[in-house]
């Protein structure tokens, strides 16, 4: 009798996991990790929807391989270790095929050594300093030459004030202090004195921007200034706020951001701000087919999933752009390798083609792992967009390596297999 039971429990058993195998081999699930709460918020949570809307688009046409992809959204809630956490839960419980996520460098240097360990993939659509190179990552954002470079170029020629004194303003965490290291190197390389640098940080959601400010206007009183912002999260809006209280117009001291956007300006009075400058690959502003189009696609979905503020007044950016292509190019090059098995989507992301809402073809480079991107520099409207007063003559291969570092001449363009 025992017996009986047992062969019946353990057949039964076998049927139901046979049944959820098969009914989990139904989808594709894709890990999706954003900050949905804490600083990063103000940033992140739109990534997020971008990917839904790009899920929804691709199942809508039938999904990948004939299968339905199946977000799987988890809230790091910008705490860093926590982002390595919920990486170990998506690739080891979850069985995501691929994660796309993260903004800040110290969450993906948080996740890094995860996806290494587990061979996941994982897709990163921010701005970032360089200096690392993963077989398991695809970096979507742009390298310190694809951004921070040209828009110091254009800040010391004539058309952008040339400035001769600089501020190197930013949070304090890995992206600021390593991209301003090579912003100096930089400068110093341009006949810049040490002197006429100025380097500042402020922790995450730091919010009284005051004595900062006025320090800035002091410094600006030394001859022409620039101030390079890598302020990150939603510690911009009392920064912009406070730039506006002190009347600091961009004919005395223009300001240049790496993570302001569109959506950061959100819930700043830009009228003050006017001129004021954001150094990035994309901008909603852009006219073209493929913006519209994704404009248009961005505001029939935030209206139809009721996003809190997107529903009200749509706006793109530049992470959502390369979160986007990032997704549409993993779709590809899974269908290109007939499998999700991430060795092999690896090796059919090389030269993977998509055309942007920037407007250029967008090319993942053969061997590094980066986009080939355009770089655009925009000045703030009184509406809180962007108007285009630069941009790069074409797309321009990333550096992951900064030549500005010493020792990264020995580095490979290349990640290494392992």
């Amino acid at each position: 009798m025992n017996r009986r039971v047992s062969l019946t429990t353990l057949a039964v058993s076998l049927a139901l996991g046979l049944s959820t195998t098969a009914q989990a081999a139904d989808t594709i699930k894709v890990g999706v990790l954003h900050s949905l709460s804490g600083t990063m918020a103000i940033s992140e949570t739109v990534l997020k929807d971008t990917v839904l809307m790009a899920i929804d688009e691709i199942n809508a046409k039938g999904g990948v391989l004939g299968k339905k992809l199946e977000p799987v959204v988890v809230d790091p809630a910008s705490d860093w270790p926590l982002f390595a956490e919920r990486t170990r839960q998506l690739l080891s419980k979850d069985k995501v095929a691929v994660i796309f996520g993260c903004w800040t460098s110290v969450s993906r240097k948080s996740v890094l050594p995860v996806v290494e360990e587990l061979n996941g993939l994982l897709f990163y659509p921010v701005q970032y300093e360089g200096e690392e190179l993963s077989k398991n990552v695809f970096y979507t954002g742009a390298a310190p030459n694809q951004q921070a470079i040209p828009a110091v170029d254009y800040l010391m020629s004539k058309d952008g004030g040339a400035a001769k004194r600089w501020v190197l303003l930013g949070t304090d965490y890995v992206y600021p202090r390593t991209t301003n290291k090579i912003l100096r190197a930089y400068l110093k390389a341009k006949g810049v004195k040490d002197g006429d640098i100025n380097e500042k940080y402020t922790p995450f959601g730091h919010s009284d921007y005051q004595t900062i400010v006025a320090d800035i206007q002091k410094f600006s009183q030394g001859g022409k200034t620039a101030v390079v912002s890598t302020i990150n999260g939603d510690s911009n809006v009392p920064f912009y706020k406070e730039l506006g209280n002190a009347g600091i117009k961009a004919r005395d001291a223009p300001v240049v951001a790496f993570s302001v956007g569109e959506e950061e300006l959100r819930g700043v009075d830009t009228k003050p701000l006017v001129g004021h400058l954001a150094a990035w690959n994309y901008f909603q502003s852009i006219k073209n087919p493929e913006n519209q189009a994704f404009i248009q696609k961005w505001s029939a979905y935030a209206k139809a999933k009721n996003i809190p503020g997107h529903k009200e007044k749509p706006l793109t950016n530049d992470p959502m752009e390369a979160t986007y292509i990032g997704v549409n190019m993993w779709k590809q090059a899974v269908e290109k390798a007939k499998t999700t098995n991430v060795d092999q989507v690896i090796a059919a992301m090389a030269g993977q083609t998509f055309q942007a809402p920037s407007g250029i073809t967008s090319q993942m480079d053969a061997k590094n792992h980066h986009l080939h991107k355009s770089v655009f520099i925009g000045e703030i409207k009184a509406d809180g967009q962007f108007n285009v007063v630069w941009k790069s003559k074409g797309p321009i291969k990333a550096q992951p390596w900064s030549p500005l570092i010493a020792g990264n001449d020995k580095k490979k363009d290349e990640p290494e297999k392992k």
